[in-house]
């Protein structure tokens, strides 16, 4: 097997570092950073001091190359707000990502993505919300866990290994199973409605070009609102909104935020333009802008709970996990940040059934 140039380049965008910042870390010229990254031959002792320089196990960098995200098939939630570092680092962890999830695949059973190609609703994202949960039968209840919701379709659910607040959410299509990456230091009201918005890409935005321009962003932000928020059953729980306080009453039947709640409501004309000010006003004299001082619980996945599960019951430990995969254990503890739990959740019925 022959030194990866490819996995150096991930390891090195994980770390947000540059060749000649490797180079130095490494005690190495850039040069031969370089030549490493573009495939020449490597020695050991260059590979090691590499490695080391960059905190992964020595095998990771001999492993077969690993499978590429490419910046055009992903759908950034905030990439006006990303360095470029920030941005490769992210695309870096999308490729372990799928890593991880391939490795899982090889021993359980998991859901067959079931989703629909929505791109002639882009348009109309109210539409193609109303669309999607028709097809996966929801009607217009409330969703209990949109996690588990989306893993129970198919959909593969990580947490964002960024500890940044430029990097909310992303999501990509690799090898017909759809990905979803979330910053779980976001609020929970802030996570769901990102998973929503994510969906929207998933579904809109597959087979649209480019996925990261404002028309796109509109879109999935409408979406997001409407299949978190159906209008019929906003119009069936709520009428003569006029206060803040009201707002942050019922906020909770949708596990949305509070500015999320009073927009929906605007947008259907449910408020007027001069009540919807002075709620946005008084909510965020209140901290609603910023966070949610009165929050829902945080979100679980079912998936990650009953994989870990399962593994523990075979003494199979996270170490083990990461040692199977050849990353840092940091990077697979970034992964399952806060997702993994033993919270009840309405789709525990997912099929996922260890394979022997």
């Amino acid at each position: 097997m022959h030194f990866s140039g490819e996995r150096l380049r991930v390891a090195r965008q994980r770390r947000k570092l540059t060749g000649k910042e490797l180079a130095k870390k490494s005690g190495l010229t850039s040069v031969t950073v370089s030549k490493a990254e573009n495939g020449h031959q490597v020695e050991e002792d260059t590979a090691r001091a590499l490695a080391s320089a960059l905190g992964f196990p020595f095998e990771f960098f001999w492993l077969e190359p690993p499978q590429v995200i490419n910046a055009e098939s992903v759908s950034f939630r905030s990439l006006s707000k990303m360095g470029a570092a920030e941005r490769d680092a992210a695309l870096a962890a999308g490729s372990l990502g799928v890593e991880l999830y391939e490795w899982v695949e090889h021993r359980f059973n998991l859901p067959s993505p079931n989703l629909i190609d929505l791109n002639k609703e882009r348009n109309r994202p109210d539409t193609a919300a109303r669309l999607l949960r028709q097809h996966w039968g929801l009607g217009d209840r409330p969703i209990g866990n949109m996690l588990a919701l989306l893993e129970s379709n198919g959909v593969r659910v990580l947490s964002l290994s960024e500890n940044t607040a430029n990097v909310d959410a992303y999501s990509f299509w690799k090898a017909d199973n759809p990905y979803i990456f979330l910053n779980q230091r976001k609020t929970p009201e802030r996570s769901i409605f990102d998973s929503a918005h994510e969906l929207g890409h998933l579904v809109m935005h597959h087979h649209a070009g480019a996925k990261n321009d404002k028309g796109a962003e509109y879109q999935a932000d409408a979406f997001a609102s409407a299949f978190l928020m159906p209008e019929a059953d906003i119009k069936g729980q709520i009428s003569g909104i006029s206060t803040a306080a009201q707002v942050i009453r019922k906020k909770d039947r949708w596990r949305v935020s509070a500015m999320a709640l009073a927009y929906r409501l605007h947008k259907l004309r449910l408020i007027s333009d001069w009540v919807y000010r002075s709620i946005c006003i008084d909510l965020g004299k209140q901290g609603y802008r910023s966070g949610e001082p009165v929050g829902v619980e945080r979100e679980k996945s079912v998936v990650w709970e009953k994989v870990l599960i399962a593994l523990w019951s075979e003494r199979m430990t996270k170490a083990d996990i990461a040692n199977g995969l050849k990353i840092p254990l940091e990077e697979l503890e970034n992964f399952i940040f806060d997702l993994a739990g033993r919270s009840p959740s309405p789709f525990t019925g997912a099929s996922l059934k260890l394979v022997v």
